[in-house]
């Protein structure tokens, strides 16, 4: 197997190891404080019974076998307190079989339930991140989070968390109960024990970095199956099956080398241990019988029972290493989710809302709670006066630059308007800066110089959810979500009735299709919409953005995968969609965009061209050779 490079860094740092470790036990104490206190008494009286167990082996010994042997006249009072002891010994057992039943069932609770609960944070909080966050990273990482990186967690709060801390528990009652019997013998017991630890340290410390590693390849081929499972009709068509198998196998052979070596690491430690506390009894064995013999310093019992104390030390060390492999990588896995959820949420310092109105008796608009169609911009002026502007739709961009990143400029002094009702078209070359100026009208990112503003507002002053209420986009990439028709459509507006679903469908041409489907509108969609032709699936998101009647409508290539015939219906939709409304069009198709108020061309974020469709065609310019095919749109 090829050498691949690791690294050998720490997996994380003992800052961030700290901070991970209390965000994990601050959900723990959060929801679960109570029953985390049952699981730590728990654990607290199994070691002290298994403690006592084995002083009890040394009392067995030394206080009833051996006098017994010695003087057969006590044999029956030895029997008879031995009976006692053993009683008492069972009842101690029968004890610790219920604290153990108790454990397991109250750490299945805390273990899953703080998952729950991360997830729910996780998503929660992925719903409040900008658009750029999900632009710069693969949909199979970000699903990582909630698969690979939550199963680590919860082997470590459901195995590996109990079982260290009962071990140490153990551990911890085993060297009092040591110096209870001799603490002479109970010093050389934790001098030789201590001999293991280097060893141990070693081997978690290389297990450690080769999991961190695999964490990390899981994240990476996740995002990889899921990106050649979504283009498998284009891998097909270039024939490209062979070099995609070629990219998976070098992801894949570089996870299976570094999980190889990490269960590899992992796996020795337990008989490695276990195979040096053998050493330990043996040593334990000959140091306490010269002691007893030469000494006289204790009897044969104590020595059995140090022995069994060897082994209750040496077996917990084994497995504390062992699982400290599978914590090391559920706390990269951790880091990996808390860096997640410590992503910052999309910035929104807006104070206008958009409100429901209505005119009162002297022809003023009043907030109402009623369900009108008269909505306004609501906001505190400085002199501490409420004041309402109607919605209209009236857009203008003033000077406005932006990028993506600091070094690539991608609009340049971008100056324009719509009017209310105006539709305006955007034309030009892929990245021209189309796609980009219907975005920040919708703030998915904001612009670094110059101004927007609808209806006279900065629209940085509006509150992001109530300037999106206001807007209507039909995307080109269609969004179908496991669900009904009707509950697809109903996405835009959920309290929409069935009629008005209806109505929003016949606008765009969508209803004659839906009631062919086999349970027409209560027709059960799945992936995406697979069932539906890519035609019909973009009919369903126009009647879902026709539903929510908004007074402006972005359309960024809406038809650009709808064939000829059926652009013909969509449009008389459109059109009768668009009626009264700000509409931005971006469409490679001129022919659907000759009855614009305005055609802005576009050219590497610069506008070159603007005017009415006959007034370009009269200019010759740019647009006119798109328009008679002189150049192509790339």
């Amino acid at each position: 197997m090829p050498n691949y490079q690791v690294s050998k860094k720490k997996v994380i740092d003992n800052k961030s190891t700290f901070k991970v470790i209390s965000r994990i036990l601050g959900y723990v104490v959060k929801y679960y404080k109570v029953l985390f206190a049952v699981v730590l008494v728990s654990i607290i009286i199994s070691a002290v019974i298994s403690s006592i167990n084995t002083l009890f082996i040394q009392k067995l010994i030394d206080d009833y076998i051996t006098p017994m042997l010695e003087n057969s006249s006590i044999i029956d009072t030895k029997m008879k307190e031995l009976n006692f002891a053993l009683l008492i010994m069972a009842i101690l057992y029968v004890i610790a079989v219920i604290f153990s039943y108790i454990y397991n069932r109250v750490i299945a609770i805390i273990s899953q339930g703080t998952l729950k609960h991360i997830r729910d944070d996780m998503f929660e909080h992925m719903e409040t991140l900008p658009l750029r966050f999900f632009d710069t990273r693969t949909h199979g990482d970000i699903m990582s989070f909630y698969t690979n990186d939550t199963d680590t967690l919860r082997q470590m709060l459901s195995i590996s968390i109990p079982q260290m801390l009962s071990c140490i528990v153990s551990v911890i009652f085993s060297i009092i109960a040591m110096f209870i019997l001799n603490w002479i013998l109970a010093i050389v017991v934790i001098f030789l024990t201590a001999l293991i630890f280097p060893i141990t340290r070693l081997l978690v410390t290389k297990s450690a970095r080769y999991f961190a590693n695999q964490q990390r390849l899981l994240g990476k081929i996740t995002g990889y199956i899921e990106e050649y499972t979504d283009g498998q009709k284009v891998i097909k068509v270039f024939n490209h099956e062979k070099e995609a198998e070629e990219g998976f196998n070098q992801i894949n052979d570089e996870l299976a080398y570094s999980a190889t070596k990490a269960s590899k690491y992992s796996n020795i430690l337990m008989p490695t241990a276990n195979n040096l506390g053998n050493f330990d009894y043996i040593l334990v064995a000959l140091i306490g019988g010269i002691l007893a013999i030469k000494f006289n310093m204790f009897e044969i019992g104590t020595i059995v029972a140090f022995i069994n104390f060897t082994k209750a030390l040496i077996n917990p060390i084994g497995q504390v290493s062992q699982q400290l492999t599978f914590v090391i990588n559920a706390l990269a896995g951790a880091d990996r989710i808390f860096r997640f959820l410590s992503e910052k949420p999309e910035d929104d310092d807006g104070f206008v809302k958009l409100v429901n109105c209505k005119y009162d008796n002297d022809n003023k608009l009043v907030e109402t709670s009623e369900k009108t169609n008269n909505w306004a911009w609501k906001y505190t002026d400085k002199h501490n006066q409420i004041k309402y502007i109607p919605l209209k739709g009236d857009i203008r961009f003033e000077n406005v630059f932006f990028s993506y990143n600091p070094n690539k400029e991608i609009l340049h002094d971008i100056s324009l308007y719509a009017k209310p009702g105006q539709k305006v078209a955007f034309v030009g070359a892929t990245g021209a800066g189309k796609t980009t100026i219907t975005n920040l009208i919708n703030r998915f990112y904001d612009i670094q110089k110059g101004k927007i503003t609808y209806d006279g507002i900065d629209i940085k002053d509006i509150k992001k959810d109530d300037l999106r209420s206001s807007l209507g986009i039909v995307l080109q990439d269609t969004n179908l979500f496991t669900g009904t028709v009707k509950e697809n459509i109903k996405y835009s507006k959920l309290d929409a009735s069935d009629e008005e679903v209806i109505a929003a469908a016949k606008l765009a041409n969508a209803d004659s299709f839906i009631r062919m489907l086999p349970n027409g509108y209560d027709t059960m969609l799945y992936g995406g919409g697979e069932a539906l032709s890519q035609g019909q699936r973009q009919l369903l998101s126009i009647a879902r953005a026709a539903l929510l009647n908004p007074p402006v409508m972005i359309l960024d290539e809406a038809t650009s995968s709808i064939d000829t015939r059926t652009e013909g219906l969509v449009q008389k939709g459109m059109d009768a969609l668009m009626e009264g409304r700000t509409v931005f069009v971006i469409a490679h198709r001129l022919s659907t965009v000759k009855n614009s108020n305005v055609i802005i061309v576009l050219d590497h974020g610069h506008i070159i061209e603007r005017g009415t469709h006959d007034e370009l065609i009269n200019k010759k310019g740019v647009y006119y050779q798109l328009y008679t095919g002189a150049f192509e749109l790339e």
